[in-house]
């Protein structure tokens, strides 16, 4: 199924969407995909950034590497950026994060929403939040099915490329649409994904540990996700 036109609706319909296609995610990841050691919660936090989709380990593992379809080997991407982390970098933006079961979290997923770019200070949250997520060892999916605008020309991950290294990124103007993983450890690696609306998802890696990640099955989530909306809208953002 291909991605659709958001742009179409309120922020309120969108949310709704929003919230079904986490909910997807989550069970595709506790279904078996992950290893036994780890799943996943949906969370919320209430202003700026989510995150919506949670990946945890548990504190006391059953075992490291066992269960689930995880993968050592490099994926492909259409994009691919990489950098050294310095001691600076780590020293300054040492963040330590906390679900309430105590387990640790090793990745997070988030779904942008109008509301992430709606204002300066709302963009700049998002950037922010992420980059202390990855700055801390966290592994980060940022799935963006919105256009750039004027506080992100490049798309949200332009902002956070350049905060983070300092280093521009050009989103192609025929694929303004973005989904990125991104691998932390002693390098941080974003492996890009550029598509435009009427295209079809691809398959995206959820890192759990440098080297190692399963992968995310986009295309049948967001399926899964779009027949939960009305088709009184689904009129409105695709119409026959």
């Amino acid at each position: 199924m291909p991605m659709h036109d958001w742009t179409q609706v309120d922020a309120g319909i969108y949310h709704d969407f929003h919230h079904e296609w986490i909910s997807e995610i989550k069970r595709a990841l506790n279904r078996g995909m992950l290893p036994k050691d780890h799943y996943a919660m949906a969370e919320q936090i209430a202003g700026g950034f989510g995150p919506d989709v949670l990946t945890l380990q548990e504190r006391t593992p059953k075992s490291d590497r066992t269960g689930g379809t995880a993968t050592l080997t490099r994926p492909s991407a259409k994009h691919f950026a990489e950098r050294a982390i310095s001691d600076k970098a780590r020293r300054l933006s040492r963040v330590v994060i906390r679900h309430v079961s105590d387990d640790r979290v090793v990745a997070v997923i988030e779904i942008v929403s109008p509301g992430n770019k709606n204002s300066a200070t709302a963009m700049r949250a998002f950037v922010t939040k992420s980059c202390e997520l990855l700055n801390s060892g966290v592994h980060l999916v940022l799935l963006d099915p919105f256009p750039p605008g004027p506080r992100d020309p490049n798309g949200i991950h332009g902002e956070i490329w350049s905060e983070l290294s300092g280093e521009a990124f050009q989103l192609p103007a025929d694929s303004p649409l973005t989904l990125v993983a991104y691998e932390t450890g002693d390098y941080q690696r974003a492996y890009i994904e550029t598509l435009a609306v009427g295209q079809v998802l691809p398959e995206l890696p959820l890192y759990l540990a440098p080297d190692f990640y399963v992968t995310l099955p986009l295309e049948l989530t967001y399926q899964s996700a779009w027949e939960m909306v009305p088709a009184r809208w689904q009129e409105v953002i695709a119409p026959s």
